[in-house]
């Protein structure tokens, strides 16, 4: 089968990074990339033989440059700067060196001549953060939409997948809103080809969250039962979700900034283009100047066509969710959530008396204090 149209090359460069990495299955990734294990097996022969030069139609551009003048390197800085405008020296000196240029000077110097030809802005002060970091791939993905913008005659809401450990970009699409129906259908795209993750993060907004604060919806229900942990960020606390915050920076600085684009079609085009770049060429400060998809594994847990049965233990006490979002249990009233109802919950007891833990298949959705009235 042929390669996808809109960016061949890093279709490739993706398959071969992912298909390269230790107890791959070559085959199933052949699948999720829409091709046939002929074709895979055929560029991952290639790439073995010639690297990086064999994926494209038989170049044969060579690994390294001859000998260069230093006045003939400097002018590859600046053009590769003038090519990423946002990009400084560290990240300029990591991509010399990937495409394979003799001698690449310091990051330092590299900073010492964009300087000198009047290309750093005055830079700001830095920002001291407390950072976490997932230590494997797919224990958390972080979700969010970028602010929109104007695109011809509507608006473009940008939808980011961001996975905690590598900074893979999973997903980077151009939606005409910011609807449950619109981001399930590109979170079942991004399923199927990377799997499930662990847990997924995102902020209080709809859609994965409601107007009153309840951080349960009809999409989070769904990832529930899809067998992913579901986590909100506090409330005002945008640094939560500070590594997909951070993409939205470099989303803009990059791509977004001063560009114009035609519709919602030209503008995913760019943001194929981009994601490319970010997750396979662009040197990532957090990963030691590796790149994302170096880090980055698909998850083991493929995408369920079928929603698996709600199933809960002999030692659970089992309430239907009624229509106002509501469970009976013991003659009275306790308010869930209306995201569950219809569905099947679990009561289990705590150590503290007369409070009980509410689940939704793995999930902890509410507590029961019997002590207390149940509105």
């Amino acid at each position: 089968m042929p390669w996808k149209e809109v960016s061949t090359m890093s279709q490739r460069k993706e398959f071969i990074v992912l298909a390269t990495q230790p107890a791959r299955n070559v085959r199933a990734l052949c699948r999720a990339f829409a091709i046939s294990p002929k074709t895979g097996y055929k560029w991952l022969a290639r790439y073995a033989v010639e690297g990086a030069p064999g994926l494209q139609a038989r170049s044969r551009r060579p690994h390294q440059m001859p000998q260069r003048t230093p006045e003939a390197l400097e002018q590859a800085i600046l053009q590769l700067r003038a090519a990423q405008p946002a990009w400084g020296g560290r990240k300029l000196h990591a991509r010399l060196q990937a495409l394979g240029y003799p001698a690449v000077p310091a990051p330092s110097t590299i900073t010492a001549i964009l300087r000198r030809h009047g290309c750093l802005a005055p830079a700001a002060a830095p920002k001291a953060w407390q950072r976490f970091e997932h230590t494997t791939p797919n224990a958390l993905w972080q979700m969010d939409f970028k602010g929109h913008f104007a695109v011809g005659p509507g608006r473009c809401h940008p939808l980011t997948i961001l996975d905690d450990c590598s900074r893979f970009a999973l997903c980077l699409q151009a939606c005409a809103n910011e609807q449950t129906a619109t981001v399930q259908a590109h979170l079942t795209a991004t399923f199927r080809r990377y799997g499930l993750p662990a847990r997924l993060l995102m902020d209080n907004g709809a859609p994965w969250g409601d107007r009153a604060g309840r951080p349960f919806t009809p999409l989070t229900v769904w990832c529930i039962r899809l067998g992913i942990a579901i986590s909100h960020a506090r409330p005002a606390h945008p640094q939560t979700l500070g590594k997909d915050e951070r993409f939205h920076r470099t989303l803009k600085a990059e791509l977004l900034h001063q560009r114009l684009f035609l519709d919602l079609a030209h503008c995913q085009q760019h943001f194929d283009r981009w994601r490319a770049l970010y997750n396979l060429d662009r040197p990532h400060e957090a990963l030691a100047m590796a790149v994302p998809a170096s880090r980055y594994q698909p998850s083991p847990r493929g995408f369920p066509e079928s929603l698996p049965p709600i199933e809960y233990g002999a030692t659970d006490i089992v309430r239907k969710v009624q229509a106002q979002g509501e469970v009976s249990y013991r003659g009275r009233l306790f308010r869930v959530c209306k995201a569950f109802r219809g569905y099947p919950v679990a009561l289990r007891p705590t150590p503290h008396d007369g409070l009980w833990r509410v689940y939704f298949c793995h999930q902890h959705v509410a507590d029961l204090d019997l002590h207390h009235p149940a509105h």
